[in-house]
């Protein structure tokens, strides 16, 4: 998905709830929301995404999805279907990759 970014603690953190103080996870929910924003200033979306995923046996380091929906996205290609890239990923160069990131960039540093 085009604009798909993870935000991750600069320390090692495993799990949202229990290994963070409400201070922690309110300033870390703070920087999800200002990158979301950034992504949805940059890249049209019909929603976006929000999730943290991980688990001990796989990746046990804790992180957030910010994923758009690109506008238009049938129903059923919506959800847990857009997100798994057995259903295929969007292909696009590296540098449409980097005047992406760029875009999201300069929109971050405007929020």
């Amino acid at each position: 998905m085009p604009g798909y970014v993870l935000v991750c603690p600069k320390v090692h953190v495993e799990h949202a709830v229990r290994d963070l103080d409400e201070g922690d996870y309110l300033d870390l929910m703070r920087v999800v929301r200002r990158v979301a924003l950034a992504v949805e200033a940059a890249v049209p979306s019909e929603r976006t995404y929000l999730l943290t995923l991980g688990s001990q046996q796989g990746n046990a380091h804790l992180h957030w999805h910010v994923a758009p929906l690109p506008p238009g996205t049938p129903y059923e290609e919506q959800q847990y279907y857009a997100l798994m890239s057995e259903n295929g990923v969007i292909s696009w160069s590296s540098g449409q990759a980097r005047e992406l990131a760029g875009r999201i960039r300069e929109a971050l540093a405007r929020a």
